[in-house]
């Protein structure tokens, strides 16, 4: 019998005030947080979830507090693992994100699969992995496994306003991620938040997947917002390599 396939929650920018009433663009970003959560909680196939960032967007402690009793009130019965984004203050994730729930593992391991987190926050609102950062990440894999990135920003231009600050220095990214696959790692795809926007990309035979936010899906420019409606990504990883993909509007 085929085992089933290693599954994950990708959750993504949900942007969080010190008012749960308050509106981002039009969304209460608070009540689209939460029902995404209980979506999550509500299927069982579901293995790990993992937050891709920027959990805050008026950068006030009370609102990590505020994901915090989220997480705690869906009742998730699998761990969170969490990457920092361009809004988010490592310091108060570290304070705050530490109930049973949360891990902070950079490597998640399963059968037939690795996933790496990769901290992309700079001090700027683009992204900076660097060159030791990614032969690090390598030191942690398992070589016998299909490996599978996850980080904040993307790597990739998606062809409207956010690329604006997106990852930086994106043909050294590439450069390495190369010279680590034409090695003993097989790196298979990289999952990102940052864009607000569902899409499937690819560059160099590694599949990229963009996440939808929790708070608001963006249009082409910076004042356009396609949908105040919440959505997040679920990841099938198949113990034969081969990755399948939904997004769930709940």
């Amino acid at each position: 019998m085929k085992k089933k396939p290693f599954t994950i929650a990708q959750f993504s920018d949900c942007h969080l005030f010190a008012d749960k009433t308050a509106l981002h663009f039009g969304a209460n970003v608070w009540q689209n947080l939460t029902k995404t959560l209980t979506d999550i909680s509500s299927r069982d196939t579901i293995d790990c979830a993992v937050f891709t960032g920027d959990l805050t967007q008026d950068h006030s402690e009370i609102s990590y507090q505020y994901f915090v009793e989220a997480i705690v009130e869906a009742n998730l019965s699998i761990p969170v693992y969490f990457l920092a984004g361009n809004h988010d203050d490592k310091p108060l994730i570290a304070k705050y994100l530490t109930s049973a729930n949360f891990h902070l593992s950079n490597t998640i391991d399963h059968d037939y699969w690795q996933l790496q987190l990769l901290d992309s926050k700079s001090e700027t609102p683009s992204g900076v992995v660097s060159e030791s950062d990614l032969h690090s990440m390598a030191q942690r894999i398992d070589t016998d496994k299909f490996q599978f990135l996850m980080m904040h920003h993307h790597p990739i231009d998606v062809g409207y306003h956010i690329d604006k600050h997106g990852l930086l220095e994106q043909e050294v990214f590439w450069n390495t991620i190369n010279q680590l696959n034409e090695g003993d790692i097989d790196i298979k795809a990289i999952a990102c938040g940052h864009v607000h926007r569902a899409s499937q990309l690819s560059k160099h035979q590694v599949a990229i997947y963009t996440c939808p936010a929790t708070s608001v899906q963006f249009g082409d420019t910076k004042d356009n917002i396609a949908s105040i409606v919440p959505s997040y990504r679920l990841l099938y990883l198949n113990n034969d390599g081969m990755i399948d993909s939904e997004i769930i509007t709940p």
